[in-house]
């Protein structure tokens, strides 16, 4: 698999079509695997987070979801193939499951959400299985007895693929923590994807995510939440990328020695 160091992680260098086959592969080898897809906000929160950073070196793929990172990559001269957006993702995940028999579970969401997503998902894909779904209480990540309940949940319908829609870092937190004792054979943290599918939130224009508008769009289904991400937090993304720039340029100086 083509793996390549970027800025402070690095990255499965793949296609959607890759991506797939190589999940397909995942769930076939059973071994406990979870997937993450940073964007800029995840890149942003990696710089001073170490127990993130042990989930990403853990990740068994790590997708590109940001065109932001496409162009930094670019600019770096390690160009990404293709942008995995976990909301493009999560579709073709259950097109598959239906027409391979995979079983799924939802976590995550605000209450009945998550089974709403499964109810329109299920309308389009006709053999998809979701075998259960459930949207933990605030706070839940805090509690021993809950979690052992979401556990018990899951382990009682095993299923093939489990979809974490918490949030970064918590759903990714979850994956790592918990993906042995679970022992489902791929497991995915994918944010807002539930409330996508269930209609909660509209998804951005095409031609918005295609010129890497997404988060503008956002910041207007959701502005007090999401300014601050956008506008104050993910800021930061400007000056990690010139600083792994040069870090970059000093290793390729270093190499020509």
């Amino acid at each position: 698999m083509a793996r390549l160091k970027f800025m402070n992680t690095e990255i499965d260098n793949l296609t959607m079509e890759e991506t797939l086959q190589a999940i397909d592969s995942l769930i076939k080898e059973n071994k406990n695997a979870y997937v993450v897809t940073p964007n800029v906000d995840h890149i942003v929160q990696l710089e001073m987070n170490r127990e993130l950073q042990d989930v990403y070196a853990n990740a068994s793929l790590i997708l590109t979801d940001g065109k932001p990172l496409l162009w930094i990559a670019k600019w770096y001269g390690t160009p990404i193939k293709e942008k995995i957006s976990g909301s493009d993702l999560f579709p073709l995940l259950c097109d598959m499951a239906a027409k391979k028999g995979y079983k799924m579970f939802f976590l995550g969401a605000a209450e009945g959400v998550a089974a709403r997503a499964a109810e329109n998902l299920a309308k389009r894909y006709k053999r998809l299985q979701v075998v259960g779904t459930y949207s933990p209480p605030y706070g839940f990540e805090k509690n021993p007895e809950e979690i052992d309940k979401i556990k018990g949940m899951i382990k009682e319908v095993n299923p093939h693929i489990l979809i974490v829609g918490l949030g970064c870092p918590k759903q990714e937190k979850f994956m790592y923590h918990h993906c042995e004792e679970l022992g489902v054979p791929i497991s995915f943290g994918l944010g807002a994807s539930f409330d996508f599918e269930a209609g909660n939130i509209k998804r951005a224009p095409r031609w918005m995510a295609d010129h890497g508008l997404e988060w503008l769009f956002r910041i207007t289904q959701d502005p007090k939440r999401m300014a601050k991400r956008y506008l104050v937090d993910d800021r930061k993304i400007l000056g990690l990328a010139i600083k792994y720039r040069k870090k970059t340029n000093r290793l390729c100086g270093l190499t020509r020695l």
